[in-house]
């Protein structure tokens, strides 16, 4: 790879992630794309050369940054796992040291959007509900590879619950960014965890 390219590859990326915290403290409508330039000393043909419109940087935020993250954070762990279900009561029960306090506070960066974009652009709600999908199967998965381990019960609908959790989590997210209370966050993860364990052939 020569420096041209490099360069070319770093300014995108120094780009998508200023626009990613950009739009996660402000919502997509409300992030200021000076506020993006200011804070990575690049100008505004650098970023309209990557990004012709503020929707395409948008768009691109949703799919290099955060649901990569969401993957390497959330479903990885689950998906990669000899014991998917233990691994999705960690997973959960660790997330506040695996993303950080403020980015809790802040809201899901995902949910966040699906709530501000969904109803005004078409193209948003289906690359948001692409993630979901996958982050629905990785838990469906996860339930089914427990079924047949044994742990849980075969009468679950592994389906159900997967739709379940997803917005069980989401939702604890939700009510830690409105009542900006870590308490808040795990007094609903200790519930959504009780919610799995009743799940299992025998509760742990």
């Amino acid at each position: 790879m020569n420096d041209t390219i490099r360069n070319t590859d770093l300014t995108r990326s120094t780009l998508l992630q200023a626009a990613y915290c950009e739009i996660h403290r402000q919502g997509f409508q409300g992030a200021s794309i000076a506020s993006i330039l200011e804070s990575t000393q690049l100008t505004k043909g650098a970023l309209y050369h990557h990004f012709p419109t503020k929707r395409l940087l948008g768009l691109a935020v949703i799919d290099e940054v955060i649901a990569p993250a969401i993957d390497r954070l959330i479903l990885q762990p689950v998906r990669e796992s000899a014991s998917p279900v233990a691994a999705l009561l960690e997973t959960l029960q660790k997330l506040p040291a695996r993303i950080g306090e403020e980015n809790l506070l802040l809201g899901c960066p995902l949910n966040n959007l699906m709530q501000e974009m969904s109803p005004l652009d078409e193209e948003f709600r289906h690359r948001l509900e692409q993630i979901l999908q996958n982050w629905r199967h990785v838990l469906q998965l996860a339930f089914e590879t427990g079924q047949l381990q044994g742990e849980i019960r075969t009468d679950v609908d592994c389906q159900a619950a997967a739709l379940f959790v997803q917005s069980a989590w989401e939702g604890c997210i939700s009510v830690t960014k409105t009542m900006q209370s870590m308490p808040a966050f795990e007094s609903c993860v200790r519930q959504l965890c009780g919610y799995i364990r009743s799940l299992m052939v025998c509760h742990v």
